[in-house]
């Protein structure tokens, strides 16, 4: 008999063997669904206790439960959620998660809590420096519905991975209240911890668009709670329509430095390139990389180059290309006396020189070619009278930010089809 078949009916024995004695085998669970971010926000480190934006977080967590609102910018019939442990250096221990559909109070569920499971256990450790994606849990989820997320942590748990400037209060309470439908919260904070997206299972040709950018698309200055960033508009315009739009805005955000959370060209494949079924990526950065340098955030940091900054551009549209997702370049927005208010603790945000960097960077934008498409969002929220400035009606009142009504002004006038190269 030669080796080959020797070894077939070796096998063969061993099988029988193993079938006699009780061992059978178990079949692979396959998960064929079309999974679709419904909801996402990009994860960030802690920053140094001088910096002059506190983080206003607890240094950690001790068998206590955070309970986290999102709201689903995309329906299905199943969901999971992510869970980051990039920036922690030791295993985070979730001692058990749960989701359900959440109240109009934020804190309070309306339906059933589902217990959520990771490789069919209701506990889980996630190494240092990597995400967990749960089990899918049957659950009816509507475009646009709010879901609470609760995670237990029972051990002594640094607060390392977050999202700071979250717009929607998250709740800590004392002990395992996952599954409770209300919790009483000793304490609230606006940053999401460790979550970072939710994910539904979603019908076949679903696309996503992700808004990439910084605290304008974070949604920074509009009002807390409420869904009024300029991607949660635009998605309230394409629910029901196959097209997930997903925020990854991170207010402080740089193209090409770090700070209040990695340059854009380190988290572009994390943020953009690796969310599953993207098909466009709106680029709205870069005037934190015009403003910082000089002003109380990087006082000896030297003025950015347009060309620099442009060549970082070009990187992030060779990439995506390269993965055949289309880039639509936004244009920088007007911010003449940003941050200037009685009180800030922020000066020299703004100066003519740096203006004319923007404009420099707009024109670029605008008549390169270089983009696919192009977004003016300057033309949309600058004042007429004053075109260094945007619009009193779409201003937040700090001179940078847009507020409620800007951001809707922004999204609706996107034009969907240029958007998603169907034009």
């Amino acid at each position: 008999m030669n080796t080959f078949l020797k070894l077939r009916v070796f096998g063969c024995a061993f099988a029988i063997t193993l079938l006699c004695a009780g061992f059978v085998p178990q079949a692979q669970a396959v998960d064929t669904g079309t999974w679709v971010p419904a909801w996402t926000a990009s994860p960030q480190p802690i920053w140094a206790g001088d910096f002059v934006l506190p983080l206003g977080l607890p240094a950690s967590l001790r068998d206590q439960t955070v309970r986290q609102v999102v709201r689903a910018g995309m329906g299905g019939s199943r969901v999971r959620i992510v869970l980051s442990n990039e920036y922690g250096t030791q295993p985070l221990q979730i001692g058990a998660a749960h989701i359900a559909a959440a109240g109009a109070d934020g804190g309070g569920s309306t339906g059933p809590s589902l217990a959520l499971t990771f490789g069919g256990q209701a506990t889980a450790t996630i190494p240092a420096g990597a995400p967990l994606i749960s089990d899918p849990v049957v659950m009816d989820v509507a475009p646009l519905q709010r879901l609470a997320v609760s995670l237990y942590f029972p051990q002594t748990t640094p607060v390392t991975t977050i999202h700071w400037d979250g717009l929607q209060a998250a709740q800590i309470a004392a002990g395992n209240v996952t599954g409770a439908a209300t919790v009483k919260a000793d304490s609230v904070v606006n940053s999401r911890l460790f979550l970072s997206a939710v994910l539904v299972e979603a019908a076949p040709g679903t696309r996503s668009v992700v808004a990439f950018g910084d605290s304008i698309t974070d949604g920074a200055a509009s009002t807390p709670g409420t869904d009024q960033r300029w991607p949660d508009f635009l998605a309230r315009r394409l629910a029901g329509q196959k097209v997930a739009v997903l925020n990854a805005g991170i207010s402080g955000g740089r193209v090409l430095k770090n700070h209040m959370g990695p340059n854009a060209l380190a988290r572009f494949d994390r943020d953009v390139l690796g969310q599953p079924g993207v098909a466009g990526v709106v680029l709205l950065m870069g005037i934190n990389d015009i403003s910082w340098p000089g002003s109380t955030f990087e006082p000896n940091e030297p003025a950015t180059q347009a060309e620099t900054l442009i060549a970082g551009y070009r990187q992030l549209i060779t990439r995506a290309r390269s993965r055949g997702v289309r880039t639509v370049g936004a244009t920088l927005t007007p911010f003449e006396g940003a941050l200037t208010m009685p009180g800030s603790p922020i000066a020299n945000y703004y100066s003519p020189a740096k203006d004319a960097l923007r404009q420099r960077i707009n024109a670029w934008i605008r008549g390169s070619g270089e983009f696919d498409a192009v977004l003016d969002f300057d033309a949309v929220v600058r004042d007429p009278q004053n075109p260094l400035r945007i619009l009193p009606a779409y201003d937040s009142g700090d001179h940078l930010h847009l507020g409620d009504a800007g951001n809707k002004a922004v999204a609706d006038a996107v034009d969907v089809k240029l958007l998603l190269g169907e034009r």
